[in-house]
């Protein structure tokens, strides 16, 4: 199985950027266990903070990868052109947050991914992509 992993703006900041709301801990340091934890999974990782990169990427794997966890970050609440790339491809999506997007501000209530998307699931801390592993498992 092969599963995509995208990430949005300003979560290469993972580790230093806000570490009361994101952890202290970099989103590499957490891939390294992911892999080790899913040795039969070949993952793939990308982020940008650049929106046309984020969806030239969604396009790229959106065929030949068996699933995809697609963290937008603030791109989820503004980008019609990411949730229209997740619209044009085949496989799942899985629509993740580190923290609960709903207990922050008004803004952040409204996501353009989440009625083209697989699932969401927001609020876990970085577990929420090892939630969506588990998901993605079981179907």
């Amino acid at each position: 199985m092969k599963i995509a992993i995208i990430n949005g703006p300003n979560l290469n900041l993972l580790g230093t950027r806000e570490p009361s709301i994101y952890g202290n801990q970099t989103f590499e340091e957490y891939l390294q266990g992911l892999v080790n934890d899913y040795p039969e999974i070949s993952f793939d990782y990308f982020q940008s903070n650049i929106e046309g990169a984020l969806i030239d990427h969604i396009q790229k794997v959106g065929f030949s990868c068996d699933a995809i966890i697609l963290n937008a970050a603030a791109y989820t609440h503004t980008s019609v052109g990411i949730g229209d790339a997740v619209k044009a491809i085949d496989v799942p999506v899985i629509e993740v947050h580190i923290s609960n997007t709903f207990s922050r501000e008004d803004f952040r209530h409204k996501s353009y991914l989440t009625p083209v998307v697989k699932g969401i699931i927001v609020g876990f801390g970085l577990d929420s992509y090892r939630l969506g592993i588990e998901a993605l498992l079981k179907d």
